[in-house]
């Protein structure tokens, strides 16, 4: 989210930063909010907060700097964008063959939802709350709630 909080950014980075050490030196590539993704079934591109891609990238045909095929994406909400993260733009994301994790992280308290494709294709949600783990199939790791909001905390305040 562009333009965003600073308290946002410091989630977003504490995403990055926790995913990026469980993913390292495996097949999966975590990505900031500046990867575009690019939903070919319904032509959305959108830039969320966290993207994880295993595997070659897809690029789409018509634009060579968006990729198609993430298999796990994080949003962390805000206020302005809580009810689009989990309307309209999942409805969007769930269109993606690749994705089997969409993974929303509260703005409003230490609360992490993990939307998980099933292999039936129907999906299933997994809500973590403080002193919980967050289970991340899709990239086999996990995320410690109150580790990843405690990141994301300034010590000087």
């Amino acid at each position: 989210m562009a333009g965003g909080t600073l308290e946002h950014a410091a989630l977003a980075a504490a995403v990055v930063t926790r995913l990026g050490l469980a993913l390292e030196g495996g097949r999966c590539r975590i990505c900031s909010s500046a990867l575009r993704i690019r939903v070919l079934a319904t032509g959305l591109t959108t830039y969320p907060d966290v993207s994880v891609i295993c595997g070659p990238r897809q690029v789409d045909p018509e634009d060579k700097n968006s990729i198609t095929n993430p298999i796990l994406l994080v949003e962390v909400t805000s206020e302005s964008t809580e009810q689009y993260d989990r309307g309209e733009k999942f409805e969007h994301f769930q269109r993606i063959p690749s994705l089997r994790e969409y993974v929303l992280v509260s703005h409003a308290g230490r609360t992490i939802e993990v939307r998980r494709c099933e292999a039936d294709g129907s999906w299933t949600s997994h809500v973590a709350h403080a002193g919980e783990r967050a289970e991340l199939t899709s990239a086999e790791c996990m995320l410690d709630v109150d580790g990843l909001y405690d990141a994301s905390i300034d010590p000087t305040e």
